[in-house]
């Protein structure tokens, strides 16, 4: 994919799964996620916001290191963790990057001890999430980057709590919300985690067209 200094590996995985050409999203964004400044980022579905998390992720983190979670990524539901797991393997092949996904409906302390043994990127629901950093102990200080796909889907649904619980324990991290519409609660969720972001909004590409 023809990004700038994008990582090399990375740009290989990516066009043998035929994405050679950035969409808009992830053109635009890029070298600002990749700064490690905060982002709010508004498209509409389908504009592959979900490729864009995964391929950032992936270009700031590189490969395993230490234990701790360094990129904690909230989803919707279990079929969106399985989704961006299935993302990361595909684009990831060429990294030796941990990631693990958590939801309402798998084992908790079969998820303990699997995230405890050491992981990189931890994919999940709010509620899990919440649980998890509630009673697991997890050393947040080692966060790179605090990620909320489907900002207002989440919102609609009442998980600005959690995920403002779980900000609050977190120093120091990079913060991203996506979302599919800039609404009020968006924005107020941006205006109590994030200091001074940046907003990019983006129409539908094929509407454009």
């Amino acid at each position: 994919m023809k990004l700038k200094k994008i990582n090399i590996n990375l740009a290989k995985a990516l066009e043998e799964q035929e994405l050679a050409e950035p969409r808009a999203i992830q053109k635009q964004t890029f070298g600002t996620i990749k700064s490690g400044a905060d982002c709010v980022i508004e498209a509409p579905k389908s504009e592959g916001k979900t490729t864009t998390i995964v391929i950032n992720v992936i270009q700031r983190l590189e490969k395993a290191f230490q234990q701790s979670p360094r990129a904690l990524i909230f989803v919707e539901s279990k079929e969106k963790v399985q989704e961006m797991e299935e993302l990361f393997e595909k684009y990831g092949n060429y990294t030796d990057l941990r990631v693990y996904g958590v939801h309402e409906k798998g084992d908790v302390d079969y998820d303990k001890n699997v995230i405890s043994a050491g992981i990189d990127v931890l994919i999940g629901t709010p509620g899990k999430l919440n649980d998890m950093f509630a009673t697991a102990g997890f050393d947040v200080n080692q966060l790179k980057m605090f990620v909320v796909d489907d900002a207002e889907a989440l919102l609609k649904l009442r998980h600005d709590g959690k995920i403002v619980r779980i900000s609050d324990s977190v120093q120091k991290s990079q913060r991203i919300l996506f979302t599919d519409v800039l609404s009020a609660r968006v924005e107020s969720l941006a205006d109590r985690i994030m200091t001074e972001p940046f907003v990019f909004e983006f129409a539908d590409e094929e509407n454009d067209q």
